[in-house]
């Protein structure tokens, strides 16, 4: 199967890019596919909930990138999930997007969001790979209340920006009740899961199109 590599990346920190980027790997790992999670941000947030992950759960193989892509990855990897750090100018950052196959952007329903992401898509846009529709670029919203007027209006936003959202995660405990424990969504019974996993199945076809 081949190797896919997923960014997830945003200008603007505390839009959920590390919730987003350990569930990604979740998914992947409990479909029983060798998985990595990069680690891109100073912060090490990835590494830090890496190391709280129980023996028994579906293995990650961690990388510590926070100098920037390393292209030595192990041959059996056949997905790789990159949280990147926050900005849109670095080196490491474009780094990132130059090495991806794809990249998705967490975006928050908050006006003083809107900015950054404005920003970041220009910049992201200007690669040619994306231009050229080579590299998707898969939006989403997060921490989505429905039926709430911050909902129209980021929908309302990114319809304006030409970018369509691929899914919407609405705004659960759940998933830092289970980042405290080194798990994702994915790795829960499908009691305890129910619900949220429908969030999650249009990005992951997505990604899973890639391969």
């Amino acid at each position: 199967m081949a190797q896919i590599s997923v960014l997830v990346a945003n200008a603007k920190g505390g839009c959920g890019k590390t919730t987003l980027a350990t569930n990604l790997a979740t998914a992947f790992a409990n479909a029983g596919l060798k998985t990595g999670l990069a680690e891109g941000d100073k912060q090490r947030s990835s590494l830090q909930w890496l190391k709280r992950r129980p023996g028994d759960a579906a293995p990650i193989e961690a990388f510590d990138w926070r100098s920037g892509p390393d292209t030595k990855l192990p041959k059996k990897l056949e997905r790789l999930v990159i949280d990147a750090p926050a900005g849109v100018t670095s080196k490491s950052v474009l780094a990132f997007l130059d090495y991806a196959d794809l990249v998705v952007m967490p975006v928050l329903p908050s006006i003083f969001d809107e900015g950054a992401t404005r920003r970041f898509l220009k910049k992201v846009d200007e690669l040619k790979p994306i231009r050229k529709g080579r590299k998707p670029l898969a939006v989403v919203a997060n921490r989505v209340r429905v039926n709430t007027r911050a909902a129209r209006e980021l929908d309302e936003f990114l319809e304006d920006l030409g970018h369509e959202v691929v899914t919407r995660f609405s705004d659960r405990a759940l998933y830092q009740d289970v980042a405290r424990q080194g798990l994702g969504i994915f790795d829960l019974t499908p009691s305890r899961r129910a619900g949220a996993i429908d969030d999650w199945l249009p990005l992951v076809r997505l990604i899973e199109d890639q391969a």
